[in-house]
């Protein structure tokens, strides 16, 4: 399984920055709610298939979290047509590859094969979508992978402990602020009812979206759907809206220090609480995804260029902007100090940055630099299928359609100096904050300055 969770870090991209202006994918639905889009590209003979459940961690109930993350381990254990790992063993006979990843609104699950082999895929993944089979046994076993994992990059990670508990800090109210890999107090307790109750309400054809790039033709594909999860049922239970507890306006800025003596390196991070592109307004998520680009999106940006190049008192600065989400999402801003260099001095000087651009515009140098790079991404994106599968399925699972994704170029042309302006007023408001410090313990004395 791929252990790489979505966890709000600077260096994810947003969902929309390598999309695809080319041909439209071609999409259809099956009569039980099956939604399957494809991308064909015949350029060399194989194929990406890739399912998603619109299904992630903050759809878990309380007092399970981590269940999704959990199920999707145990999603390898076998079905009575198929035992534990028969499905790996012919994706490495194909020569392939294949893996799986849990989100905070999806979860995922992927081959890479010679184009021959997408039957033999496509029959497995559809018989795991009702068929699994989960022994005691197997079940606490993966638990016990699970809490390892956690060990491995959470409990033994001070940045990432970190990152979990500056989301549990920002979110008050919605489930976005329980960690995708879960509490380690509630992983122990995970059963295999728990995994059996959850794959049975959310694993259905009417809540997935099946993506198929690569040497792959519409008409070809279709067939082989309706062949294959046609006749699979439709879950009645699966609402037609995906409701949460929605957060507060935020009301004062938050912080969090974490001081642990493995730290080599001090770090501040700040996450800002924004709209995700299926909330934000008509055009938001764009101006956004160029005010991300242009406070901290590489050398050029304002961030780097004041902290790192002209102060020389970080050795690091970026920032990020995660649209793919179905609710609200961070906005994060990250620096790492030089030796010497205090969190309270680095800190400064991002808010004169941030206090900058929401004075004055940005130049129209610096704004077209920024847009003629992120639009440039999408001529790089065509030759990774798996890069289309997961930027189509990210979107689809969060809310948008086909025809958003395809239109972020146009929407990142549209951007303004003043939307940007405006933009860094509203939503860069320090109220909106959570600031994370990291420092080794053995620097923290009482009284004295982070």
């Amino acid at each position: 399984m791929d252990d790489s969770t979505d966890i709000y870090l600077p260096e994810e991209e947003s969902v929309f920055a390598d999309t695809v202006k080319s041909d439209r994918p071609a999409s259809f639905t099956l009569e039980n709610g099956f939604q399957v889009v494809v991308i064909p590209d015949h350029r060399t003979p194989v194929v990406t298939q890739m399912i998603w459940y619109k299904v992630g961690s903050a759809d878990e109930p309380p007092g399970k979290s981590g269940l999704a993350h959990f199920l999707e381990h145990l999603m390898f254990k076998g079905t009575s047509r198929h035992p534990a790992n028969e499905f790996s063993k012919s994706v490495l006979r194909a020569g392939g590859n294949q893996n799986a990843f849990t989100g905070l609104d999806y979860t995922s699950y992927f081959q890479h094969v010679p184009r021959e082999h997408l039957g033999q895929m496509m029959e497995f993944e559809a018989d795991r979508m009702t068929g699994l089979i989960l022994k005691d046994e197997d079940v606490l076993c993966e638990r016990d992978v699970v809490l390892e994992e956690f060990n491995m990059s959470v409990a033994n990670n001070p940045g990432e402990r970190l990152a979990e508990q500056m989301m549990a800090a920002l979110y008050l109210n919605h489930p976005y602020g329980r960690p995708i890999i879960g509490w380690r107090l509630e992983i122990e307790k995970l059963t295999r009812e728990d995994a059996l109750t959850f794959y049975k309400r959310f694993y259905a054809p009417n809540n997935a979206v099946l993506i198929v790039a690569g040497d792959v033709a519409p008409e070809e594909i279709r067939s082989m759907v309706r062949e294959t999860f046609g006749g699979i049922p439709t879950q009645a239970s699966i609402p037609l809206e995906r409701l949460r507890p929605q957060e507060p306006t935020p009301a004062a800025p938050r912080t969090v220090t974490l001081a642990d003596g493995r730290v080599e390196q001090p770090a501040l991070h700040r996450y800002y609480l924004a709209p995700a592109a299926r909330t934000a307004a008509a055009g938001e998520g764009a101006v956004l995804d160029v005010l991300e680009q242009l406070i901290g999106g590489g050398v050029n940006s304002y961030l780097y260029r004041s902290l790192v190049v002209e102060k020389q008192l970080a050795v690091a600065a970026g920032a990020s902007y995660h649209s793919a989400a179905l609710d609200p999402s961070p906005f994060a801003i990250s620096a790492v100090p030089k030796p010497g260099v205090k969190l309270s001095q680095i800190e400064r000087s991002i808010d004169e940055v941030i206090a900058e651009i929401a004075r004055n515009p940005a130049s129209t140098e610096d704004l077209e630099r920024v847009k003629t790079r992120l639009i440039a991404r999408v001529t790089y994106a065509r030759d990774n299928h798996e890069m289309l599968a997961r930027w189509y399925g990210r979107g689809l699972t969060t809310g948008l359609s086909i025809d958003d994704i395809r239109g972020w170029p146009d929407r990142i042309r549209a951007v303004g100096a003043q939307h940007v302006h405006q933009a860094a007023r509203k939503w860069l408001d320090k109220k909106r904050s959570v600031t994370g410090y990291l420092t080794k313990e053995s620097t923290l004395k009482h009284g004295e300055a982070l």
